[in-house]
């Protein structure tokens, strides 16, 4: 039986990784210490606070956010950096997440931050919606997709579109 006492940095650290690679919203969460604050990309408007809180938001990203995998880790003490790229639709994402760990190795802050911006509309147009679904909110879940959906669009034809003609001659 898994013992918050004995799990160590490293290891919370490795099932964090593989939870986060298999989809697996409880398996993050049990990486998660009670009291653990998610810093959002999407706005500073509001945090996520506590367990339950980051295992819903954490459910609806593994639904919208494919194909994750970790590919750099750096930590020091109880602090560790991962990065990893997935996808949203047809959408590349790379995300970056600074883990803070407490005394029991649990990750009692993360704080998350997404590349490109076509990446961060996408998910943000995705994980929105979802998230008001999820509590029950039908109409809050179409205000957002009829809000987010023009930014998205926006971002997309200019990074596909636009962006390219000032990219540097070689």
């Amino acid at each position: 039986m898994w013992s918050p006492a004995r799990v160590t940095s490293p290891d919370v650290v490795r099932r964090w990784r593989l939870a986060g690679e298999q989809g697996d919203a409880e398996a993050a969460a049990a990486c998660l210490s009670e009291d653990v604050v998610l810093i959002s990309p999407l706005t500073e408007q509001f945090r996520f606070h506590g367990r339950d809180q980051v295992r819903v938001l954490l459910e609806a990203a593994f639904t919208a956010i494919t194909g994750i995998h970790f590919h750099t880790e750096v930590s020091q003490d109880h602090t560790t950096a991962l990065f990893y790229r997935g996808r949203i639709g047809d959408q590349e994402l790379e995300e970056a997440q600074l883990l803070r760990l407490d005394e029991t190795g649990h990750v009692q802050e993360l704080t998350l931050f997404i590349r490109s911006l076509p990446a961060l509309t996408a998910l943000m147009s995705t994980l929105g919606p979802e998230l008001a679904r999820r509590r029950g909110n039908r109409p809050l879940a179409a205000l957002l997709t009829v809000s987010t959906t023009p930014l998205h669009a926006m971002t997309r034809l200019g990074d596909r579109g636009i962006v390219p003609l000032a990219a540097p001659k070689r």
